[in-house]
């Protein structure tokens, strides 16, 4: 059983770290000669009411800034992005940004980048490299920290037995791996809570579905539904109804993001609690770009700031929410 909680977090809006050191390589760095800067971006993708928001904010963002946006989507797949990211270098952007679909298999690419002396930063998700030389700088949230309050609010607010189970976002990516961390950190000081399935359901709100589905045919009880998004949350809110159960009461549902839609469904009771992961970062991304391409230092991290929303909050956030 649950009881309501109102509290709200926040986090740090940026950490204080020293800057990435410039490394560099062989070659002539790409000049903009004084003038435009050419951004190429790699995105992602499309899978998400989140990553939907987060491409109209660098685009939007890039032509109030004056930067030329060279845009390119991957499609969820690493090997399109790592493609794009060859022609940028080829094309001689001033500056690479992407948020990479998983977190390994960068290094030879960025090396090339490094090379050709364009710098790269990234956003939204981190990578895991050894050589921190890659890149100038990392704009995101910290995934971890957004696990970490989903559990708090379940620690707070479950009584007795719990069992939950898990839509995983894409497997390998940062967000999926690191809000399962922060989660499982966090209800460890609550053994009665169990994780009993978790599964891909790839960000997107028909794997949401799908694997929910599969969920409550293969699970004799569920209490409470973690997702690592509001998309996959709102496919499950789906296959929940569909089965003769009422979301936000037979069933709990937790997610991560606070997009216009999982905020609707929190303020009508049929998701429960969400933590923000905001999309909006193409001002910040366009500032750190004209930092980096004249030479300047930037943090080696910067932080978003972000919250969290219960159902009254969300009723009071949501007329004045952007994405």
């Amino acid at each position: 059983m649950l009881k309501k909680i109102t509290t709200v977090a926040s986090v740090v809006l940026l950490s204080a770290l020293t800057a990435c050191s410039s490394g560099g390589g062989g070659g002539t760095a790409p000049s903009n000669g004084g003038g435009t800067i050419t951004m190429g971006f790699a995105q992602v993708g499309a899978e998400s009411g989140w990553r939907t928001a987060n491409t109209k904010s660098i685009q939007d963002e890039a032509k109030a800034a004056g930067i030329d946006l060279k845009f390119s989507d991957a499609q969820q797949k690493q090997e399109n992005q790592i493609k794009a990211i060859r022609s940028y270098i080829q094309q001689k952007v001033s500056v690479i940004a992407f948020s990479p679909v998983v977190e390994t298999g960068w290094d030879t690419v960025l090396l090339e980048a490094k090379r050709a002396n364009i710098p790269v930063i990234l956003t939204d998700r981190s990578i895991d490299s050894d050589d921190t030389s890659l890149y100038k700088t990392f704009l995101g949230s910290d995934f971890v920290e957004e696990g970490r309050k989903a559990g708090d609010w379940l620690v707070a607010n479950a009584s007795g037995p719990t069992t939950v189970v898990e839509l995983q976002g894409t497997t390998g990516a940062a967000p999926a791996n690191d809000r399962k961390k922060g989660f499982e950190e966090k209800i460890a000081a609550k053994p009665d809570i169990k994780v009993v399935a978790s599964q891909t359901g790839d960000f997107t709100r028909s794997g949401g579905k799908q694997v929910m589905e599969a969920f409550l045919k293969s699970q004799p009880k569920i209490d409470v539904v973690y997702a690592h998004n509001d998309d996959m949350g709102l496919g499950a809110i789906e296959a929940i109804k569909a089965a003769g159960k009422v979301p936000g009461k037979d069933i709990k549902i937790i997610t991560v993001d606070a997009v216009k839609d999982g905020m609707t469904a929190l303020a009508n009771g049929e998701i429960n609690f969400i933590v923000e992961c905001n999309p909006l970062l193409g001002k910040q991304l366009m500032d750190l770009a004209k930092k980096v391409v004249a030479g300047e230092d930037v943090p080696a991290r910067v932080v978003t700031e972000e919250g969290t929303f219960t159902q009254e909050q969300a009723k009071t956030a949501l007329p004045q929410r952007q994405y």
